[in-house]
């Protein structure tokens, strides 16, 4: 089980983000809240939260302050941030602390689990031993306004990157170093390009792709898991489920109707599939 805390100081958006976590984690996640900075930090010294979704503008001690407390000491600790104010700076001091997201309220539901979904996965990769938070990066200068006249050619550069390495465990830092921006600025460009974070939107990208393969081959499940990106298969159904509302078993059981005979390569892929 991972240990998540939610820490906000309005009473109603607290309890509703506990009830949605609770709805979608209660297998996986053992949920408890806080209601002020100091609350937090007290309950972080005797919980030891895997994951943290924290409010920045807190009474006492900030949502942010917190985190660069907590970071001095837990290198793991994964944060999402969870705000209603759209400000630069604070979505700077977010990355400085490692987060693993800056979501603006209100938040779209899917967006929010998917992130949380990728803080279990980061968890599980880090237990393993497998990897470690990243160290923060140098902030690279940030582009002016007037001169990012190439929007579209950003937006095809991101596409391609994507295309590219969606089987690899790539982070917006990934994305950052490929564009030549700084963190927080790629995120800016990125939602502001497709409309979505982009965690969420690798997410969905690589679902699409496991779709393809459920309906179109053969592999198993596991193999389909690999090939979009996941090793873990228990987590690869999970996210499919999350965005499909069937596991992937049920998806290609559903569809199975729709799939003739006969054979063909799939596209980009060394692997058989039946042609529809």
């Amino acid at each position: 089980m991972y240990r998540l805390l939610i820490a906000d100081d309005e009473v109603i958006e607290r309890t509703i983000l506990e009830k949605k976590l609770n709805r979608y984690f209660k297998d996986s996640c053992e949920i408890r809240t806080a209601a002020n900075g100091r609350e937090l930090m007290e309950m972080y010294e005797s919980y030891k939260p895997h994951i943290m979704i924290l409010d920045i503008e807190m009474p006492v001690i900030s949502g942010l302050d917190a985190a660069k407390e907590i970071r001095r000491k837990d290198k793991l600790c994964s944060f999402i941030f969870l705000t209603a104010f759209d400000e630069f700076s604070y979505a700077k001091e977010a990355i400085s602390v490692r987060a693993l997201d800056y979501l603006l309220k209100p938040c779209d539901d899917k967006e929010l689990m998917l992130v949380v979904e990728e803080a279990c996965r980061l968890q599980d990769i880090m237990r393993a031993g497998q990897g470690a938070v990243p160290l923060a990066k140098k902030e690279l200068p940030q582009p002016h306004p007037e001169t990012d006249r190439f929007a579209r050619t950003n937006q095809v550069k991101l596409l391609s990157f994507i295309q590219e390495h969606y089987q690899e465990d790539i982070s917006v830092q990934d994305i950052s170093d490929y564009m030549g921006y700084s963190e927080v600025h790629s995120c800016r460009l990125f939602k502001q390009y497709f409309g979505q974070n982009f965690v969420s939107y690798l997410a969905e990208f690589r679902m699409k792709k496991a779709a393809g393969y459920l309906l179109h081959t053969h592999m198993s499940i596991k193999e389909i898991g690999k090939a979009v990106g996941y090793n873990n298969s228990n987590y690869f159904a999970k996210v499919f489920h999350r965005l499909y509302g069937m596991t992937p078993s049920e998806y290609r059981e559903k569809n199975d109707s729709v799939i003739s005979a006969g054979y063909e390569e799939y596209p980009g892929e060394q692997k058989t599939i039946r042609k529809c």
